[in-house]
């Protein structure tokens, strides 16, 4: 597995693994590599430091060492890698705040979302705040229908790698 901090076409950046550099280009070159953030599938890798691993040996010499012993090191510490599951940006926290919102206070029917919603909109069942997922040309048929539905920029959950 290789790790890239990779970078759009607007300028966003986000993080993300993939099973080797040539897994990668595939990924590049047929499209599937998209921004986190607008969509974008104009998407190249970031410039990137090494992330270097301290040797067993000479971290438990520094274990070790009495405190009073301990010498300052040759620079500032690296601060720790961001998590990739954690938002970097304002509008991932936003997204992140979104999600958690809308999980919390409305019922999640899957796929059922536009027989759902259609059900809700014709008096068939009671009314609540609900989410989904639908295809394409469904989701159309529903505002041709004026029943009101929007698009929410995160995936279910369980689908979340």
């Amino acid at each position: 597995m290789i790790h890239y901090t990779l970078k759009c076409a607007n300028g966003h950046a986000f993080d993300s693994w993939f099973q080797s550099a040539s897994a990668f280009d595939k990924l590049q070159a047929a499209g599937h590599v998209s921004c986190t953030l607008c969509g974008s599938s104009e998407v190249e890798k970031a410039l990137m430091a090494p992330r270097v691993q301290i040797s067993s040996k000479s971290e438990t010499a520094k274990q070790e060492a009495p405190l009073e012993e301990a010498k300052p090191t040759d620079g500032p510490a690296s601060p720790p890698a961001p998590s990739l599951s954690e938002p970097r940006s304002d509008a991932e926290k936003a997204i992140a705040a979104l999600k958690e919102h809308v999980e919390k206070n409305s019922d999640y029917v899957g796929s059922d979302f536009a027989s759902e919603a259609r059900a809700m909109h014709t008096g068939d069942a009671p009314e609540r705040a609900i989410w989904g997922e639908t295809r394409g040309d469904e989701a159309k048929q529903l505002i041709e229908e004026g029943i009101p539905v929007a698009p929410l920029p995160f995936m279910p959950t369980r689908k979340s790698n």
